[in-house]
């Protein structure tokens, strides 16, 4: 990885920040970690992290939980494409244009609200990740010695789970 410009650091409402994008497998354990500015959005950042995972022998998951903010077209078609079932709630503004488009507008997306129970895990591997404060302050200049640092944290927990499995 090359050390983005911007270091990724940028200026959103809270002052200067650094949004880290990750996937996780189901029991919240990182597969793959991108930084950005903290300005950046969500969801131009999901096919980049799912351009890098590798499950097993199989290059794709089953699903794909998210939330709202990776709800867009061109993430439900990437997912569509891979055979991926996307379970992603749609935003209020996205039913309503929709809707105001009439028959033009399509179908609602299909969302299943018992899967999309289980995001909980990727909102605990967060937390996790916050426990740390150089990760919640983010006092290293670079932005690859950050992102290193949030794969550190994702590594111990790997090795938690191996240490704790019989």
């Amino acid at each position: 990885m090359t050390e983005p410009p911007d270091h990724a650091v940028g200026r959103s409402r809270g002052g200067l920040s650094t949004k880290t994008h990750q996937l996780v497998d189901g029991r919240g354990l990182p597969l793959v970690t991108i930084c950005s500015a903290g300005q950046d959005g969500d969801s131009p950042m999901f096919i980049p992290l799912m351009e890098q995972v590798r499950v097993g022998r199989r290059t794709r998951p089953d699903a794909a939980l998210c939330d709202k903010a990776y709800s867009s077209r061109a993430n439900r078609a990437y997912l569509r494409r891979r055979g991926i079932e996307a379970v992603i709630p749609e935003p209020r503004d996205q039913q309503g244009h929709r809707k105001r488009r009439g028959m033009q507008g399509g179908r609602p997306a299909k969302f299943d609200a018992e899967k999309y129970r289980g995001r909980n895990v990727i909102e605990r591997g967060y937390c996790r990740l916050k426990q740390w404060r150089g990760l919640a302050t983010r006092y290293d200049k670079l932005a690859i010695v950050y992102r290193a640092a949030v794969v550190l944290n994702g590594v111990i927990a790997w090795l938690n789970l191996l240490q704790d499995t019989p």
